[in-house]
Formats: structure tokens, sequence, C-alpha cells
């Protein structure tokens, strides 16, 4: 439909729901319903997860049309949490015309949240012009806007950064779009900045290239189908009590080092098929 599905990550520490609360409060302010689908860090070890995001927006949670949900990441290779696709097109059937998703942080298959919004935005340091190497050029080639937080911290080393993250971006190309990447800066604390961040946000949404968020969205919901197949298959294979126990033996084995875990996977998923073939339809 109508809405704006809108990503965001940044290095831990980087203000991600600070800037989500204040960006909030502007949408609602500007008449819009927001919704945060906040991805909570999952422990790899024990999948437990800290669902903290209500404390850390505490101003924007309260508000009559804004809802935020905390969704764990249980560790998936990419920040979004596998629920969160779904959780996204339950917040638009609810009337939220925005959906903000908030990610675990910046890491090699992060640009995940990517696949699943129309506008991605980096939020960088003030500190990180100065080693435009420590940003993974992949989340930057992805990027519709980058947006460097806690301005008011050192205003010279925030402009110092939007003057070098621009000249950076000059020797990259944007995946999907021909369009300039803004570099941008604000202060979650005192707000400034902010309205021009929503001013960008407006602009490409506004923008006559909203064709090019159409066949973005299309191929998404192609991706989507792909990832449900996989998803599903899975969770459906490791119902089954025989499948189980056989994957045990298997993992076991490459645990020991008898057998290679690709050659493993062939033999059970080959066993899984044969049972399926043998099956009366």
């Amino acid at each position: 439909g109508g809405s704006w599905r809108i990503g965001c990550t940044g290095p831990p520490g980087g203000g991600k729901s600070s800037f989500i609360e204040q960006l909030g409060m502007q949408l609602l302010s500007a008449g819009r319903r927001v919704a945060v689908l906040a991805v909570d860090p999952s422990s790899r070890r024990t999948g437990g997860s800290i669902l903290g995001d209500k404390v850390r927006m505490p101003l924007l949670s309260t508000q009559e049309n804004a809802f935020v949900r905390p969704t764990p990441s249980k560790a998936t290779l990419g920040g979004a949490a596998p629920s969160t696709r779904d959780a996204i097109t339950i917040c638009e059937e609810a009337g939220f015309d925005t959906v903000i998703i908030e990610t675990v942080g910046v890491g090699q298959s992060e640009t995940d949240v990517a696949e699943m919004t129309d506008m991605f935005v980096l939020l960088a340091l003030p500190n990180s012009g100065d080693d435009v190497q420590g940003i993974k050029r992949g989340i930057m080639e992805v990027a519709d806007a980058i947006v460097v937080t806690k301005a008011d911290v050192d205003p010279a080393a925030a402009n110092r950064s939007v003057a070098t993250l621009t000249g950076a971006l000059r020797y990259m190309s944007h995946t999907e779009s021909d369009r300039t990447t803004p570099v941008l800066a604000c202060s979650s604390l005192s707000g400034e900045g902010i309205d021009e961040v929503l001013r960008q946000i407006e602009f490409f949404f506004d923008d006559a290239r909203n064709e090019h968020i159409l066949r973005r969205r299309r191929r998404q919901r192609g991706e989507w189908f792909d990832r449900a197949i996989e998803s599903e298959l899975i969770n459906r294979l490791s119902g089954l009590g025989a499948f189980h126990a056989a994957c045990q033996v298997m993992r076991s084995q490459c645990i020991e080092g008898t057998v290679a875990p690709s050659l493993a996977v062939h033999r059970l998923l080959g066993r899984v098929l044969l049972t399926v073939r043998e099956e009366p339809t």
C-alpha cells in the first residue's frame, strides 16, 4: 500500500533507539501512525534476549498512534528476525502507515533489513568519518541515507564525518538507485537536525522515482517467498522425530570429524526424499 517501510541500522552505541524515538515523534506530529519493530539481540548460545526497547523508547511507546514491539533475533544471520516480515504486514493491516525496523547492529549480513524495507538508513558516529573502512562498503552501497548521530557531542567531528562520508560515496554506486545518497548530521538529545532527516525521508517517498520502490517491493516479495519455503521446510522437518534423531547423529559425526558437514547434509536429505517418494499418495 502507501505505507513507508524504513530500516535503521548502525553500530552498537550509535544511538539508534534515541534517534528512532525522536524521528517517530516528528512523524506522529506530521499525522502519521508509527510502528517500530526493534529486533532485539539474542544470545547465540542461550537464545535469550533483553527485550528492553520499550524502556529505551519510553516517550514514543506510550503515544496513542505509536506501537513499539521488540522481536528477538534468535541468532539469525541478518539483523532481522524471521517473524519481522510477518510483523510488518500485520502492522500495516492494523493501520500503521510507517513501519520502522531497528536492527541489532552492523554486521556482514546486516543488510537483510534492506531486503524488507523501502528505505534503508545507516547511522554513523561522529568519529566514523575518520575511518570509513570501519563501515563496510556493502552496507554503504545499500544505504538510502546516512545520518551522523550525537552531533551535539562534537559538532566539528560530526561535520568532518559528513564531509568524509559524502566523499567516500562518490566512489560507490547504490545497488538499486541512481539518486545521490544524502549524508546528514543530527542530535537525538536536542532534536537538532531531525527535521531535515524527516524532510529527506519525505522527499525519498514523494520522489518521482517512486517506481523504484514498487520494483523493490516486487523483488522483495519473491525473496520473502523463497525464505518462507526454506523456513517452513526446516520447521516441518525438525518436527519429525525420525529426522530429528538422524540429524543429531549426523551432527555428532560432523563434530567428531568423521564426516564432512556438506556430505552429512547430502546423506540426511537423501534419506528424507527417499521416505517421501516411498509414502503412498
